[in-house]
């Protein structure tokens, strides 16, 4: 059977769901008809043809969205040669696709192995900005970069080297209403380039769990809105700071998680649904929207990971009684009134494979992520955002290796498998080989990346030079049929 229109078959699909209860998926649930011709096509869909853009000894890490600019004349970049070491990474460039020209747009002062250190660089959708992560300046070997140590700077491309810093912070009690007290990370822009998402930890209270063990630094994840934060403060200017985003706490999260709930003790890797949302059970358009994955226990008490949606209202945030947005100095930020958190899948084992984060495709109709199929292969599945049945989105022989994502018009998944790069068209689950298979040492590493127009997708492998391997960014470029 061919689908020749995937999106509107999801919508009809998951509009038929609307208004049943949550349908609880033990193990999870197969569409057939998304698996007819799954095995790998000796006719290409399109063909690409592979183009080296870097060619430095140095490290050329893309991070896994957004590393296109606006017009797809650009990838952002940090100079990273291994995915753990922000802290000890100093700049953030970009490269021309056309010419391999290489600007910089952004160095840190007195770098060290202790940071501050900078990474995970993402192209605004809508401006000629980038924004990445930033360790706190006054980085040292008591106190180096962390996860409750950094947080999001942006950089006008017209304007190199002057940083614009993005979520206030400060950890001086009472502290300040839209600022936080720890580190941001991993940062997000939504499809109209206004709100930001990030994954966080406290500083506060991992200061506080190092005498008192009932007092735990839980990771979460929250988003910022435009509205600058004014930060008084007589501590170190380098510890306490105000921005130019109003940043808030945005899921919920509990220390010990009731066995069998839908209570989570993490909540991480997330992203924007959809370019402009999503349109929920009621027919209507939720304007902005979050999925991220979530750690619960089952009913043995037995962790798993299972996909949630938060539903985000509009700005101004308003806190909840007695529960202030910036927290206390015993307990963390808090969440605002109506944010919506919901579990979206029931699963047996929940999402399975390695590190990723969730992806959307355009219209917000579908969340991608992954878990084993029955033969114990990592796979990539989709559910929609109002729940209901799940879809296995891939069929191979070999498990996926690493995070995805999805063309803007929908119709592909990119990711990395068998040592290639690989493409699997979403309406009939066929997959296609994109580039050849690498050896180990040089194979694709994170995520490709496809640029807005579809003609293009980045990606990272390493070189060899005299003295090592340093990562590359390449592209694939479409080729004409």
């Amino acid at each position: 059977m061919m689908i020749k229109n995937p999106t509107s078959i999801f919508k009809q699909y998951f509009q038929n769901l609307r208004g049943f209860p949550q349908i609880k998926v033990l193990p999870i649930i197969v569409i057939a008809i998304f698996l007819n011709g799954c095995s790998h096509s000796k006719s290409m869909i399109m063909k690409f043809s592979e183009i080296r853009l870097t060619n430095a000894a140095y490290g050329h890490t893309i991070h896994n969205t957004q590393v296109f600019s606006r017009d797809d004349q650009w990838i952002v970049f940090d100079t990273r040669n291994d995915d753990t070491q922000i802290g000890e990474t100093s700049k953030i460039e970009m490269v021309n696709v056309h010419t391999g020209t290489i600007i910089e747009l952004y160095a840190t002062q007195n770098q060290s192995k202790f940071g501050p250190g900078v990474g995970a660089a993402t192209f605004s959708p809508m401006q000629d900005s980038v924004l990445f992560i930033h360790g706190i300046r006054n980085a040292t070997s008591e106190n180096p970069y962390s996860i409750t140590r950094r947080t999001g700077i942006a950089v006008d491309i017209k304007h190199p080297g002057k940083p614009i810093f993005m979520d206030a912070r400060d950890i001086q009690a009472p502290y300040t209403a839209g600022a936080l007290r720890g580190g941001t990370h991993a940062h997000t822009w939504s499809g109209d380039g206004q709100w930001i998402s990030f994954t966080y930890n406290d500083y506060v209270l991992e200061q506080l769990s190092k005498t008192d063990s009932s007092i735990k630094d839980l990771r979460t994840v929250g988003v910022m809105v435009p509205q600058a934060v004014v930060v008084k403060t007589d501590v170190d200017v380098f510890e306490n700071f105000s921005g130019e985003m109003f940043s808030v706490v945005a899921a919920e999260v509990v220390s010990d998680a009731q066995w069998g709930s839908d209570e989570i003790d993490k909540a991480f890797d997330e992203t924007w649904i959809g370019k402009n949302g999503y349109i929920n059970r009621l027919g209507n358009r939720q304007k902005k929207a979050i999925a991220f994955q979530g750690n619960v226990r089952d009913n043995e008490g037995k962790p798993k990971t299972e996909v949630f949606v938060l539903d985000l209202p509009d700005f101004p945030f308003k806190p909840k009684p007695n529960k202030p947005l910036q927290g206390t100095p015993d307990t963390c930020p808090n969440v605002p009134v109506g944010f919506h958190q919901r579990r979206i899948t029931f699963t047996q084992n929940g999402i399975e494979g390695p590190r990723h984060w969730l992806r959307t495709t355009s219209d917000g109709e579908l969340i991608a992520f992954f878990a084993k199929d029955t033969d114990g292969i990592i796979q990539i599945f989709g559910v929609s955002p109002n729940g209901g049945a799940i879809i296995q989105i891939t069929k191979n022989k070999f498990s996926v290796e690493g995070p995805f994502n999805f063309s803007l018009d929908g119709k592909y998944i990119a990711y990395a498998a068998d040592n290639s790069i690989l493409i699997t068209e979403i309406q009939n689950g066929k997959a296609h080989r994109i580039t050849k298979r690498f050896e180990d040492w040089e194979k694709p590493l994170n995520a490709p990346v496809w640029s807005y127009k579809g003609d293009k997708i980045a990606f990272n492998r390493k070189v060899k030079f005299s003295d090592g391997e340093y990562i590359q960014i390449f592209i694939l470029e479409k080729m004409d049929k």
